[in-house]
């Protein structure tokens, strides 16, 4: 049996990215249908940038690859929780979560790599 997954009138439902093993929150994301079929079919992260307007795959720059294990959707079908084994770093400020930081300002996380170096235009 397939769960229902309510995408809502915008197309797409967030999903929350956890290592599977030590249980750490790395990011939050949005899915598409088409993320989430992908995501399915590959194994690997895919999720839908809104900013961008495109289907995108989590790692295909930097390298720092999300290796699905599970997906679980929540009791109201409109949220996605994908269990992971992340390479590298979830944040692409550099740190290994996104939650890296307090409200007030606070690093409580680690930088895992340098930005400036993976993403690099030149």
């Amino acid at each position: 049996m397939t769960v229902d997954v309510d995408f809502g009138s915008d197309g797409l439902v967030p999903a929350v990215a956890q290592d599977a093993d030590s249980g750490e929150v790395l990011m939050l994301a949005y899915v598409s249908p088409e993320a989430l079929e992908r995501t399915r079919e590959t194994g690997h992260a895919h999720y839908y940038s809104r900013s961008r307007d495109e289907l995108w795959e989590k790692g295909a720059t930097s390298g720092h690859v999300q290796h699905v294990e599970e997906v679980r959707v929540d009791c109201d079908g409109d949220a996605l929780l994908y269990l992971v084994d992340q390479e590298g770093g979830a944040c692409h400020t550099g740190y290994r979560s996104c939650f890296y930081r307090t409200v007030e300002g606070e690093a409580v996380g680690d930088r895992v790599f340098d930005p400036d170096e993976v993403y690099d235009d030149g």
